[in-house]
């Protein structure tokens, strides 16, 4: 077994509303071996975001609790500095909105250098060229021409690029991706993605792909681990969750999804909505209010991950016996949904 480049232990970020601190984060654990894709899953609301802002020391005004062990330290312990030097250095990031993720006021080609400079990398003769040379990189065209541009001289997709090659610049060894194609047309999500693994072929790192596009998981994930309401509730193989889901959250993401055995049917719904930090139960099972028709002893009192089989981990014991109300469970091959969706449809928001 290759050594973990990742491994996050217990892991709680709590925000204070009013006088009291909730939970966002709570006590999630999971790991990333180097080239591997980890893909975090999971309605708007669920902890995704705030997770991958816990890894990388970018929440200030939360109480952070947990071990987040990358290269020998346990990150959560660094001070200030010393997280400066790895961030934007061996770990790095892939904002979900490169519009606010860059400086207005500043040339793309300065913003790539900045973070050369950090990280005291290239001489000051090399950095320029080098950074002409990172949005080539990146398929963007005319780039020594876009390095002398401002952010709002580019489009969406020619934003999203220029933030995927500051994120690269240092040669990252964990990529955190926080929903890179949100927003972006269809043709240029592909070209995103595509570039993505690329890149973490050539550098040989792990990449946390975080989203909420169930297509993007088929395409691009090794493993996934289903989030829901702050808790990770299944954790298994992508293929593996694709044609055997077991957690009802993850079976009921699955069976929103279109694909062409459903025509002519209604696509399943799920009831509710996420429940705010300071209105969640935090006992027993946090999805049972969404499924009302499976009886309160089915559901742990204090739910754990298990393992159920090799690699697959389901938290609660209520998928032994849980049943999509008004629908059939389908049961999906991640390879078959790529085809039919072309990797790009499908949405658990």
């Amino acid at each position: 077994m290759t050594e973990k480049l990742l491994e996050v232990n217990n892991l709680t970020t709590s925000f204070k509303i009013g006088s009291e601190y909730f939970p966002a984060v709570d006590d999630v654990s999971f790991s990333i071996q180097p080239n591997e894709v980890l893909a975090l899953v999971g309605e708007s609301g669920s902890g995704k975001s705030a997770t991958a802002f816990s890894l990388m020391g970018l929440h200030r005004k939360a109480r952070i609790e947990g071990e987040v062990n990358f290269q020998g330290r346990n990150l959560l312990k660094l001070n200030e500095g010393k997280m400066n030097k790895i961030r934007g250095g061996d770990l790095a990031m892939i904002f979900q909105d490169p519009m606010t993720a860059l400086n207005p006021l500043m040339k793309i080609k300065q913003q790539i250098i900045e973070t050369l400079k950090i990280h005291n990398t290239k001489s000051k003769n090399e950095r320029e060229s080098y950074a002409v040379e990172l949005l080539d990189r990146v398929g963007i065209p005319r780039a020594k021409r876009v390095a002398e541009a401002y952010p709002h001289e580019l489009s969406g997709g020619m934003r999203q690029r220029v933030v995927i090659a500051i994120a690269i610049a240092n040669r990252p060894k964990l990529l955190i991706a926080d929903e890179p194609t949100t927003a972006l047309d269809v043709t240029i999500q592909a070209q995103i993605l595509d570039l993505i693994r690329e890149l973490q072929d050539d550098l040989d790192s792990g990449v946390l792909l975080i989203t909420h596009d169930l297509g993007v998981v088929a395409e691009m994930a090794d493993r996934v681990a289903v989030m829901y309401a702050g808790q990770i509730v299944e954790v298994a193989p992508v293929r593996e969750l694709f044609k055997n889901p077991q957690h009802p959250y993850t079976r009921s993401l699955l069976n929103s999804l279109p694909t062409e055995s459903m025509l002519g049917n209604k696509l399943h719904v799920i009831q509710g909505v996420v429940p705010a930090l300071n209105k969640m139960d935090r006992t027993g099972c946090r999805f049972a209010p969404r499924i009302p028709w499976v009886p309160a002893s089915e559901h742990e009192k204090n739910p754990q991950l298990r393992e159920i089989a090799e690699g697959h981990h389901v938290r609660c014991t209520c998928y032994r016996n849980f049943s999509l109300e008004g629908s059939s469970a389908q049961n999906i091959d991640a390879e078959e949904y790529q085809i039919e969706t072309g990797a790009r449809g499908g949405s658990a928001r």
